[in-house]
Formats: C-alpha cells, sequence, structure tokens
C-alpha cells in the first residue's frame, strides 16, 4: 500500500505522520519547532523527522510517495518558498528545492489551513462529500475550500482566507491591516475582546477580565451572564452571516468547524446553525451540514500527507 510523509510545521511544534493512502495514520512524531534557530536549522530537522518516519523503530522502511507540508504562512506554490511566515519570523524561505534535494523526493506545499481542510475532507467530517468548506476558530479564523477533494488556491494560493473577509468595515483593526476582519469577532480571540470591552464600560457580569479566555465565555453563558450571552450571539451571528455568503457562493455539502472554540459544542452550533440559515439562501442552506471537525491535531498532517498521495 503507497504511504508519504504528513509535515505540520508550527510555530512551537512540528508534527510528522506516516500516512498510508486510506489516511490512516501509521506513525507519527513531533518536535519542537525552535523558531529562534532560523530556516536551516529548521528545515534540516525536518529532513531528520521525514527519514525517521519513513523507518520507524519496529517498523520495516517504508519507501514513501512524496512528503508534503502544511506552512502557517503565505506561500509561493510555484517556487516552493514561503513568502511570509509571520510566527517564524520567515520571508522568503526556500523550502521545496532544498527538501527534494536532499530526499530525493517530490515535496509539496500548502498553507496549513489548507492541508488541515483536506484532512478533515479526505477522513475526518466531511468524508464522502464533493465540497467542504473547512474552519478553524482558534487565535485568528483559518479556512479551506475543497472541490472535488482538491484544495482550491486561487492564482496567488489566497483562496481560502476566510478569516479576512470584512465584515464590519468600521469595527476592530486586524493584523492584516483592515478593520473587521472575521477573524476580530468570531475567533476566540474576537470573542474574548468583545467580552473585555464590555466589561471595561462596566456592564454588569460574573466574568473576571484577567486571564479571560473564550472557554471562561462560554461558561458564563452556561450560568445566564448577558454580557456572554451578547459577546455569543454577536460571534455566531458574524461568523453565520460569513458563512452564508460562502453558501451561497460555493454551494457546499458540508462546513467542519473545528479549532478550540468548537468543544463549546451546542452553545457554538445551535446559535450558529441559526444565523447560517438567516443569512444563506435557502435551497443553499437546506444542502449544507455545519458540524464539528474530527481529527483534531491530526488534521493537519493528514492533509498534507494527501497533498503527496494524490498530487
Amino acid at each position: 500500500m503507497r504511504s508519504a510523509i504528513g509535515i505540520d510545521l508550527g510555530g512551537t511544534f512540528i508534527k510528522g505522520a506516516l500516512v498510508d493512502e486510506t489516511g490512516k495514520i501509521l506513525y507519527k512524531e513531533e518536535i519542537p519547532t525552535i523558531a529562534m534557530r532560523g530556516a536551516p536549522d529548521i528545515l534540516d530537522r525536518i529532513y531528520r523527522l521525514v527519514l525517521r518516519l519513513s523507518a520507524p523503530e519496529g517498523m520495516a522502511p517504508r519507501k514513501i510517495e512524496g512528503v508534503g507540508i502544511g506552512i502557517p504562512g503565505f506561500i509561493d506554490d510555484r517556487t516552493g518558498t514561503a513568502i511570509e511566515v509571520v510566527n517564524l519570523g520567515w520571508r522568503n524561505v526556500a523550502i521545496r528545492g532544498p527538501l527534494r534535494t536532499k530526499l530525493d523526493k517530490p515535496v509539496y506545499l500548502d498553507n496549513d489551513a489548507n492541508v488541515a481542510a483536506l484532512g478533515e475532507a479526505w477522513v475526518g467530517a466531511g468524508r464522502n462529500r464533493d465540497t467542504a468548506i473547512c474552519i478553524t476558530l482558534g487565535t485568528g479564523v483559518g479556512g479551506g475550500i475543497i472541490l472535488n477533494g482538491k484544495v482550491l488556491r486561487g492564482v496567488t494560493v489566497m483562496a481560502g482566507e476566510i478569516g479576512h473577509m470584512v465584515l464590519e468595515p468600521d469595527g476592530a483593526l486586524c493584523n492584516c491591516g483592515h478593520r473587521g476582519c472575521l477573524e476580530t469577532v468570531s475567533s476566540a480571540t474576537g470573542v474574548v475582546r468583545l467580552a473585555k470591552e464590555a466589561l471595561q464600560a462596566g456592564i454588569k457580569s460574573i466574568m473576571d477580565p484577567e486571564d479571560l479566555t473564550s472557554a471562561d465565555v462560554f461558561v458564563a453563558l452556561e450560568k445566564g451572564d448577558e454580557v456572554a450571552k451578547h459577546v455569543i450571539l454577536h460571534a455566531t451571528d458574524t461568523l453565520g452571516r460569513a458563512l452564508g455568503i460562502l453558501a451561497n457562493v460555493i454551494n457546499p455539502e458540508v462546513m467542519v468547524i473545528g479549532g478550540g472554540m468548537a468543544k463549546a459544542g451546542d452553545a457554538l452550533f445551535v446559535p450558529l446553525r441559526e444565523a447560517f440559515e438567516r443569512y444563506a439562501l435557502q435551497r443553499a442552506a437546506k444542502a449544507c451540514d455545519i458540524v464539528p471537525a474530527i481529527l483534531g491535531n491530526d488534521a493537519g498532517v493528514v492533509g498534507a500527507a494527501n497533498l503527496a498521495l494524490f498530487p
């Protein structure tokens, strides 16, 4: 059976896995990124990680089809270069060339949100659906669009940047330089910002602004806190509007929601689905399920391996 290596490069850890053509993880390993050592050191350790994954201890060495890598930033797929990776301090770092030369295997790159979406669409919550949109609600809002089993990339590999849809033009400043992007409202960071702004305005709440997290806001919601209720309704309404726009344009079969906020369960999904139905065309909404992601931290390595297995 064919297999490939999937690498999920993060700011803190590098995850890697040996994955077969059914999407099953045969072996996986995680190493620290140690970003301050620079790109050459990271690429060298990715190379050595690939070698270990190709011949796991206690298993026969595997002949791999290639290596797929999810990059947390902007890439140029034509040149195999990471154009900008903010959390690693990278600009215009060649990735494909050096690794392909050392490994003598094909190397494929994509944005980390795209490979996570590909993993969920392949063997996760979007399995057996031709058209899927995957959204990750974390520090920001990541997204990936899967059409007929392939990632929609766009001419500069910028398709799927769902978090930077401007939905509140006079809203909070986003890291991208625009105001009112979706992730300023509906990410975990956005939810905390909205809650803190309400508390700073003196609105009564059981929440403590010190060390506040989005999970704390959902806990307060369960206890009937009005500020938490207002914040979550604002966040889910805004996200539902974004998903409604996407449904009208893409007409997907499923939207998969992952990331830390998805752990809130019905407290997130019930108002989100209600908002989605308010904004999407009825026929598009009826054809689309909104479901939680199921692969967790494995989505990135599985999706990255898919790049090499089914280029």
